[in-house]
């Protein structure tokens, strides 16, 4: 099984609902490796703000995100210039993705490949 877990939640938001968002990704992501399934997981939107938060060690998710951090394949380019992520997004160590040209922006991750692909996708 393949498995394309797109976090778009955002974490400036303060809300314990973005909180639940990204740590059930994670441990999605957690249980498909557990499993030996082919996962990956992407950061779109203002979701390209949560690595920086989540590689603080004093963030509640922190460990989760270590143990998943092996597949975590990219953050949106073109979604992190707006809104305002890129600089943190690289000095966190994700690869900034624009693999879809799009008019306008710096380039933006391709969810569509996933699709597909035939990978099943869950948006948190």
């Amino acid at each position: 099984m393949k498995t394309a877990i797109i976090v778009m939640s955002d974490p400036k938001n303060g809300s314990e609902e973005a909180l639940g968002r990204v740590f059930n990704a994670l441990a999605l992501a957690a249980e498909c490796k557990q499993k030996g399934d082919e996962v990956a997981v992407v950061f779109n939107g203002t979701g390209t703000r949560w690595p920086a938060e989540l590689t603080k060690l004093s963030h509640p998710a922190n460990a989760l995100y270590n143990s998943v951090r092996d597949v975590v394949q990219g953050a949106s380019c073109g979604c992190a210039d707006v809104f305002g992520a890129k600089e943190s997004v690289e000095s966190c160590g994700v690869p900034l993705k624009k693999d879809h040209a799009l008019t306008g922006t710096s380039g933006l991750l391709s969810l569509r490949r996933y699709v597909s692909d035939g990978w099943n996708t869950v948006v948190f």
